[in-house]
């Protein structure tokens, strides 16, 4: 086991970590729209906590040691995950598909809506984490780059591929093998969380916009384009447009991005970069092409028939939210049975028809179109062959990398 110096955030991580709480997607409700996929989806306290504090001194293991498992004994799992993140009966009174597991398994769930952002969250286990004691949960549902923090810490149970047959046979091949957790030994995805392309055909006279060139260069969209605030998805979706891979790129890529994005500033192509807020003005038409997040797409599509997406040929990014299994968790074999379960397609279809996310899950579209036939033919929630292989996700990055990556990012968007 490796000593491990804890990790401080410099003022440029801090800044960028305000800007997605204010105004990306940090600052939006659990339902309607997304959180953010880097450093963001953060409460004030939470960064005074990790900026003041840094991480504490912990192990770089593979893993957390295994725990004591009282799962035998102790019929109940304790799952905390974030707000309306999982069905709900029309009369809001019960959870079917939590109820149907325990009534399968005799295992009882409390199931618990605590997670609001990623850095509060983390820091109200960290503690015990860093102490080697049970965080009272046995399931935790974070964002990738949480994820990945943990897993590195050692704060995150191996998972026993026994118990996940379902999991281990119908994730999806997208995300099957981030580089923070290859082959998911540590995680499991619960939902995707996409970036692409969205454009208001009446605003743009009816012409389809599918690639960042074309927002970049396109003079008849010149002073009409947004791009989001949030540097991985920005840069991300800029590089693959320049034949980058967001997952291996070197330093030289990311200053060539930000070259490309610059030139666009500097002639007043780009209109603004934004968080949220895109969403107004997009539907209005006084955005007509943008980078945004899938989520709003869909919502905005049920009240507009102009709003459209396009998934450019280059690629483009996907995030995720994963489950793990904390260290001294009571209960790891019921959690992990817990994970399998929603790897079941039946399973896996009704949470989509509830929550509209990618599902992670594959061979669920059959089940999906029982439930409803527009929620299984849009690829927004269940990607298509050509859609998945064109997804790619943004590579981990060391602090020293964050603190400069953001810098250079804030003066670009003069945050």
């Amino acid at each position: 086991m490796e000593s491990y110096e804890p990790e401080r955030l410099s003022p440029v991580q801090l800044a960028a970590m305000r800007r997605s709480l204010t105004s990306g997607r940090g600052a939006l409700t659990r339902r309607s729209l997304l959180r953010a996929s880097g450093m963001g989806a953060l409460a004030l306290g939470g960064i005074a906590t990790l900026g003041a504090c840094g991480i504490p001194p912990a192990g770089r293991a593979k893993g957390a040691a295994a725990a004591d498992d009282h799962s035998e004994k102790e019929k109940e799992v304790t799952f905390s995950n974030w707000t309306e993140y999982m069905d709900v009966s029309d009369d809001e009174k019960s959870r079917p598909t939590l109820e149907a597991f325990t009534k399968r398994t005799g295992i009882r769930v409390k199931y618990t809506e605590d997670i609001n952002d990623n850095v509060e969250f983390f820091g109200k286990i960290k503690p015990q984490l860093a102490a080697g004691q049970n965080t009272g949960r046995d399931l935790i549902c974070v964002t990738d780059w949480l994820a990945a923090r943990i897993i590195r810490l050692g704060w995150a149970q191996k998972l026993d591929p026994s118990n996940l047959p379902h999991a281990f046979a119908n994730v999806s091949a997208q995300f099957r093998t981030p580089d923070w957790d290859p082959g998911r030994a540590y995680s499991y995805p619960w939902t995707g969380i996409p970036t692409v392309i969205a454009y208001n055909a009446k605003a743009t006279g009816g012409r389809k916009v599918d690639s960042v060139t074309q927002l970049l260069d396109d003079p008849k969209l010149k002073g009409r384009v947004s791009f989001l605030s949030e540097m991985r998805d920005t840069i991300g979706m800029t590089l693959l447009d320049q034949g980058k891979d967001p997952g291996k790129f070197t330093d030289a890529d990311f200053d060539g991005a930000i070259g490309r994005l610059q030139k666009a500033v500097d002639k007043k192509q780009i209109r603004r970069f934004t968080g949220n807020d895109y969403t107004a003005d997009l539907s209005k038409g006084d955005i007509a092409a943008c980078v945004g997040w899938a989520g709003d797409i869909i919502q905005l599509q049920a009240d507009n028939p102009d709003i459209k997406f396009a998934i450019p040929a280059a690629g483009y990014i996907t995030s995720s939210d994963n489950l793990l299994v904390p260290a001294q968790a009571r209960h790891k074999t019921n959690a992990e049975k817990l994970i399998d379960y929603y790897y079941e397609p039946p399973v896996a279809a009704q949470l989509a028809a509830y929550i509209n996310y990618v599902c992670p899950v594959d061979g669920v579209r059959d089940e999906l179109a029982k439930i409803d036939e527009s929620m299984a033919s849009n690829t927004l929630i269940l990607p298509d062959r050509e859609m998945a292989a064109k997804s790619r996700s943004f590579r981990s990055l060391s602090t020293e990398e964050e603190t400069a990556y953001e810098e250079k990012f804030a003066k670009l968007i003069g945050a």
